[in-house]
């Protein structure tokens, strides 16, 4: 397990810096979601021979969905993402610009995953408001599919350190 606070410093703060989109809720809500599906980074392929990679564990097809209908469409944006993807993984291809398994990078990781969030219908939830963010962890990144349960997210947080 990564500790929740090295996890902050050195790869959830510069990410979201990097990508012009910190806030306190995002920060917050990436570390939330960490804690959640990899307990801190404790796993970063889904147990039960999942698809899920990385700390934040993005599936795969979440992966290309990511590039093919949002990244593709906002160059900026996806310049940044591709500065933290390890040349290893970088393809030729227009559309489907990284391999998945650039997803057992931390960094490309979070941003990958911040991307993820947001393309959410809703606001972030404010700083603290730790039952709202438990929500639309299951909403937004979980899913309906997902066997996460609201409660988990809460606990998950505790038993990290990410609510002190």
């Amino acid at each position: 397990m990564i500790d929740v606070d090295h996890l902050r410093r050195e790869v959830v703060k510069p990410v979201l810096t990097h990508l012009k989109l910190w806030s306190l809720s995002a920060e917050q809500l990436m570390l939330g979601i960490a804690a959640t599906e990899s307990r801190m980074g404790k796993w970063l392929r889904q147990l039960g021979g999942g698809p899920a990679l990385g700390v934040w564990q993005v599936e795969p097809f979440t992966h290309a969905d990511c590039w093919r209908t949002y990244l593709r469409y906002r160059p900026p944006l996806a310049e940044q993402v591709l500065d933290f993807a390890p040349r290893l993984y970088v393809t030729p291809d227009p559309i489907d610009r990284v391999e998945a398994d650039a997803l057992l990078d931390l960094r490309y990781c979070c941003a990958i995953a911040r991307v993820k969030i947001l393309r959410a219908p809703e606001r972030l939830p404010a700083p603290g408001d730790w039952s709202a963010m438990a929500d639309y962890h299951k909403r937004f990144y979980n899913s309906a599919l997902g066997k996460t349960k609201p409660d988990d997210f809460v606990n998950a947080c505790r038993a990290c350190g990410v609510i002190q």
